[in-house]
């Protein structure tokens, strides 16, 4: 009871024996409506934790009047509806007043219009407009369910479902009120939860919602924190919920993995996919998540290995069919890649992750106009999607269109907001259009929140070169060796010779023929700037052979740091630019 006080209320895990009743009985709950996944979802999550005795085990759900009045027809039409029979269920279902069977008679509606659609989509093939064709039940459903909702005849199920229609209707503010009276009314419903993941899209929106005091919340909270990029705090909720006491949940451990995706710590990500493929070996779900790192990091054997493996258990699932399109992608073999990430949306047209993909692919292709309507899809089917907007950014990019990539580009950024790669593409959008103050700050910041490709530096100094702003230029070139140097391992990078040209005609400029001739030695460790160096060795040889020393009139505003300078003793244990062995 202390708990409660704190505020836990009934997010309260002490007692794991009830937790684990409930999630059982939900689940068979769910199965008896056809909903499978809440079902799956709930049925992973109680395997996670001990088994009951047989004492403990949850009683069946208690039938009513009603429910016997209908079991027959109820019973009949579930197995129908099993068998993938919605029209025929549902006609069996006609007038039944009990609130499982009335359900099941909406949802095998709701279905039937589904299929149709899916059916139709696969059918027409070519590219298709949003709004071309449309599931033709949800207007009645809708009218039918918004009685009932009035005279509160609606269970959390039925509130379920009538959510699922307003959506999609594209009546999202209504639909989220639903959906949160629908959690209110059964908190242990996972789809509910689920779906309000899908509609809230900031943190905003997810302050203002009165959610029910329930455990179920905290794993609706880390859900939404996975999606919202939010990575700290749903790696924080997991945790506490593995300290919990479901350390043996696979959907945790597959969440988790998720998150350090979207952070691109890659290693982490990887390893617990491994861990993950070790204790559920034929799982599919994620895999393509898992194929995706598989692909950063150029695995071509692993993903090889993956690829197979996945094809063996079930090649007709969307994840299977991404991760032979990101190893054909990986091979290079683009035209292929293109046609599996197809397969994928066709046995599911609301499949995010291929849409992303296949505009990569024809992006690859050269087929700009393809890879836009892929990417627009994209975001038709998540507005989250930050690898669509960016992908359109590209797009937009190779027609020489900077005014829309700027667009693109923006949208991509908020939604990653430290990532430096939408950084670097906003700034180099705003140098196009001239605006170099705007990019300016995008490279700074870009810099700032960890640059990836250590390419921002670099762009900011040929700026302000540019803008004839040469101290600024120099200082940026010098963190931009540091950072380069400090890594450790020297990369082969090209604008290293760039950097150290700029700084030799910048400290020969002012006078400082010591720093000149280090880097001017340096310049010549590159074939691009080779000649140059020497050229300028042998002037500043020359300048000083001359007598003409540093003058103090031109005193440089700055010096290289003492640890790139030559004669110096480097102060950092590790010197970020060892110029000792250089002898001016």
């Amino acid at each position: 009871g202390g708990m409660a006080a704190a505020g836990l209320g009934s997010s309260d895990f002490s007692d794991l024996r009830e937790i684990k009743k409930q999630l059982l009985s939900v689940a068979e709950r769910s199965r008896e409506r056809g909903l499978q996944h809440s079902g799956k979802w709930a049925s992973e999550l109680a395997f996670a934790l001990d088994p009951l005795p047989l004492s403990e085990l949850p009683p069946p759900p208690a039938l009513t009047e009603e429910d016997a009045r209908d079991l027959d027809a109820y019973t009949l039409a579930k197995s129908y509806f099993d068998l993938k029979e919605y029209d025929r269920a549902a006609y069996f279902l006609r007038g039944c007043k009990s609130q499982k069977a009335y359900f099941l008679y909406m949802y095998s509606r709701y279905l039937s219009g589904e299929k149709k659609k899916d059916d139709e989509t696969v059918d027409s093939l070519g590219p298709l407009e949003k709004g071309q064709v449309k599931n033709e039940a949800l207007r009645e459903l809708r009218v039918e369910l918004s009685k009932k909702h009035k005279a509160r005849e609606l269970d959390g199920f039925g509130l379920y479902l009538y959510g699922v229609v307003l959506r999609k209707l594209d009546l999202v503010k209504e639909a989220i009120d639903v959906f949160v009276e629908a959690a209110h009314v059964l908190p242990l419903h996972w789809g509910a939860w689920l779906e309000l993941c899908n509609l809230i899209t900031d943190k905003e929106m997810l302050k203002f919602l009165s959610l029910p005091d329930t455990w179920m919340k905290e794993f609706f909270l880390a859900h939404i924190y996975t999606e919202l990029q939010l990575i700290e705090e749903a790696l924080q909720k997991y945790q506490s919920l593995i300290d919990a006491g479901f350390s043996k949940s696979t959907y945790i451990i597959s969440q988790i993995a998720v998150a350090y995706h979207n952070i691109r710590d890659i290693d982490k990500a990887l390893s617990i996919f491994n861990e993950l493929r070790k204790q559920d070996p034929y799982r599919i779900e994620n895999m393509d998540t898992f194929s995706n790192l598989l692909y950063v990091r150029s695995m071509k054997p692993e993903l090889s290995y993956l690829a197979h493996n996945l094809c063996e258990i079930d090649k007709y699932r969307v994840e299977t069919c991404c991760v032979i399109g990101n190893y054909y992608s990986l091979r290079s073999q683009h035209e292929k890649a293109a046609l599996y990430f197809q397969r994928a949306l066709k046995l599911n047209p609301r499949y995010l992750g291929a849409w992303t993909l296949m505009g990569h692919e024809y992006m690859e292709m050269k087929n700009t106009s393809a890879a836009i309507q892929a990417y627009r899809h994209a975001i038709e089917v998540n507005k989250r999607d930050y690898r669509a907007w960016y992908g359109l950014g590209q797009t937009y990019e190779i027609l020489k269109m900077p005014f829309y990539c700027l667009y693109y580009y923006r949208r991509a950024h908020q939604l990653r907001p430290n990532d430096s790669r939408m950084l670097v593409a906003l700034g180099e959008c705003y140098e196009k259009l001239n605006q170099l103050v705007e990019a300016k700050k995008c490279y700074w910041r870009a810099y700032a929140v960890g640059d990836v490709e250590k390419m921002a530096l670099v762009k900011l100094a040929k700026l302000h070169e540019q803008l004839n702003e040469s101290e600024q230029a120099a200082q940026c070139y010098i963190k931009y060796i540091q950072d380069i140097y400090s890594c450790g391992e020297i990369v082969e990078h090209l604008e290293v010779s760039t950097a150290f040209r700029y700084l030799a005609q910048y400290y020969f400029k002012c006078k400082l023929w010591d720093e000149a001739s280090a880097c001017a030695q340096k310049c010549c460790a590159f074939n691009d700037t080779r000649e140059e160096g020497k050229a300028l060795l042998r002037q500043i040889l020359q300048l000083r052979n001359q007598g003409e020393t540093s003058s103090t009139d031109t005193a440089a505003p700055f010096f290289l740091p003492a640890s790139l300078s030559a004669n110096n003793t480097p102060t950092r244990r590790v010197s970020p630019l060892n110029l000792s062995s250089v002898t001016p």
